[in-house]
């Protein structure tokens, strides 16, 4: 079978329901679709028993990735998939999902700092060569047919960062719970939201505080042969 490709253009998905996310690479200029995975993470992690906090966060993120690399319409794309966990006291947290849980980890946050470790994982979705069995490099300029350009990467990493968190007062703690949004954020806080009147500063890189490191999804793309700057939009306008 050959293949013949008029027009190359580097998909990525983003395999998050996340706004945080989607935002991040939007405003990095970064153009992507967004494909959310069925994942169970509590199945996941019990599957394998991982509680690190650091490993937790990169076993969620394949996960992820890989469940929508699997799906039809990621064929011919990259995916990368995040996963945020948040350690503190030697604790894993995650979301909190209920006011409860997360006035508890707020009133012990404050003053205090934990490490948000965000875990990437990349899957490479595009023909290989040896998947073009039909291809051949000699007859490359032919009809326009070109080398496949997949290269079965599937490689993660995890960028972490330490926060560090002002004097809450209960009635402070109270009236954000309120608002809800910490309810779904790992550790109960956002950088890039209301949260951010809590944080004194971050020691690492702000966007893995976000949800996804862009200069940790460049080192990735590296191994896909593809250069974050494909991937800008104007550059595929």
């Amino acid at each position: 079978m050959v293949r013949i490709r008029l027009e190359s253009v580097t998909r990525l998905i983003l395999a998050s329901q996340s706004p945080a996310r989607t935002k991040l690479l939007t405003e990095a200029g970064i153009e992507h679709d967004v494909l959310v995975s069925d994942v169970d993470e509590d199945a996941v992690q019990a599957k394998y028993g991982v509680t690190d906090a650091h490993d937790t966060a990169l076993l969620l993120a394949r996960a992820k990735a890989e469940a929508v690399a699997a799906l039809p319409k990621a064929e011919g794309a990259l995916v990368i998939g995040c996963d945020s966990v948040f350690e503190f006291d030697g604790e894993s947290h995650g979301k909190p999902y209920t006011a409860e849980v997360a006035r508890e980890r707020m009133l012990r946050m404050s003053g205090s700092q934990g490490v948000l470790h965000t875990g990437h994982w990349l899957v490479d979705c595009r023909d290989t060569a040896a998947d073009a069995d039909e291809y051949d490099a000699d007859d490359d300029d032919a009809a326009g047919n070109e080398a496949p350009e997949g290269t079965g990467a599937t490689v993660g990493a995890v960028s972490s960062a330490e926060v560090h968190f002002a004097q809450m007062s209960t009635s402070d703690i109270d009236a954000y719970i309120a608002t809800g949004e910490p309810l779904h954020c790992a550790g109960s806080f956002t950088i890039d939201g209301l949260g951010g009147a809590f944080i004194r500063k971050v020691d690492g890189d702000p966007h893995a505080v976000v949800g996804l490191s862009i200069s940790t999804l460049r080192d990735l793309l590296v191994h896909a042969n593809v250069g974050i700057t494909e991937l800008w939009a104007a550059n595929n306008q």
